[in-house]
């Protein structure tokens, strides 16, 4: 990866939209998980990232109980800023306890939910509005044509999928290529040195069909910064994952033995280069061909800093293959069946090189 700026932006998919490279999430805006930022740390993490160049920020209306978004919209008005910014939000989370329609992906809830992030947000449009999960129930035909229409009236510029099977976003996308309704612009997935599943199918989906690929948790929820410690199949260390495990959240993430190999690897690595952990996982993450973006998260601006230092540098070729090499993913099937050899003998013995598609 050549060295980048914060203000150096790449397009998201096959769209004309320009993001910068590290996109600002807003998960930690509030306290009323037990974790994050009151709104005084998050106005003034809000304004480093944009004095630094940054113009991509991303919520959602069921973080911190819809306190996130309110946030974000009160400092994007008072500063006047809306304009410049790209504002991504996302529905699906219940937010009604008791009410069957108040969540997943039905026509019902996503209009209930657009116009209740635009009144948080105090804006008259989202720049990038997102599917939050697969709900497992809602067809697909019903969500395209419900985006399609939030497009066409204005209320969202652009749309994506986050959190789907691959099947399934790859049907919308050409549901949407057939009937001509506004196409995904990008998928946004969890994406890092210890998560990298969609490699298998949802980044060769992304190059084919002209969907980016936003990266969230690029630092593994924080265990790839170094400051967790193992303590038997849990984790000990001030931070989110510390706090979900007490808390008893379902939610809290666990790692194998391979996922603090890696980790390991990344320290060496971080020693070697004299960066910091999170530079190393996030900077590997940010030079992967198929990321127009990752999402960052932070609790105050040193933090903050940090991660944005990760664009300074890059990672010599020696170093990015003990990374690869680390965590590389496990052959599984039917990939084990699409082997070079294989190739080569459906072309009956002659070796045929693989085009690669333009974007």
């Amino acid at each position: 990866m050549e060295n980048k700026s914060l203000s150096e932006c790449g397009l998201l998919g096959k769209t004309g939209l320009r993001v910068s490279p590290l996109c600002l999430g807003a998960m930690t805006f509030g306290t009323e998980w037990g974790w994050g930022s009151d709104e005084s740390a998050a106005r003034q993490i809000l304004s480093r990232y944009l004095d630094a160049g940054g113009n991509f920020i991303d919520t959602a209306d069921n973080y911190t109980d819809g306190h996130s978004e309110e946030i974000v919209g009160k400092f994007l008005k008072e500063r006047g800023r809306r304009d410049r910014v790209v504002l991504a939000t996302k529905f699906s989370f219940n937010t009604a306890p008791g009410d069957p329609n108040g969540g997943g992906n039905g026509r019902k809830h996503i209009l209930e939910s657009i116009n209740a992030s635009l009144k948080r947000l105090q804006t008259d449009y989202i720049d990038l509005y997102w599917l939050h999960a697969w709900d497992t129930l809602t067809p697909v035909e019903e969500v395209m044509a419900t985006l399609d229409n939030l497009v066409h009236f204005g209320k969202a510029r652009y749309i994506g999928f986050s959190n789907t099977p691959s099947w399934y976003a790859s049907r919308a996308q050409t549901l949407a290529q057939w009937r001509g309704y506004e196409r995904l612009c990008a998928m946004q997935m969890e994406y890092s040195l210890v998560e990298r599943d969609i490699e298998r199918e949802h980044i060769p989906a992304a190059r084919h069909l002209g969907m980016g690929i936003c990266a969230w948790s690029p630092l593994a929820g924080g265990f790839l910064t170094g400051k967790y410690q193992r303590s038997g199949a849990n984790v000990s260390g001030k931070g989110r994952i510390q706090t979900m495990q007490d808390q008893g959240s379902m939610l809290t993430p666990r790692f194998s033995d391979k996922d603090w190999s890696v980790l390991r690897v990344v320290q060496e690595v971080s020693s070697d280069l004299r960066r910091s952990p999170s530079q190393i996982a996030l900077n590997w993450v940010c030079a992967q061909p198929q990321v127009s973006s990752a999402i960052i998260g932070a609790t105050d601006v040193g933090q903050l800093g940090d991660l944005l230092a990760s664009l300074e540098f890059e990672i010599p070729a020696e170093h990015r293959n003990r990374l690869d090499e680390a965590s590389r993913l496990g052959a599984v099937y039917p990939y084990t069946f699409f082997t070079p050899e294989q190739r080569t003998s459906m072309a009956g013995g002659v070796k045929v090189r693989e085009t690669v598609l333009a974007r």
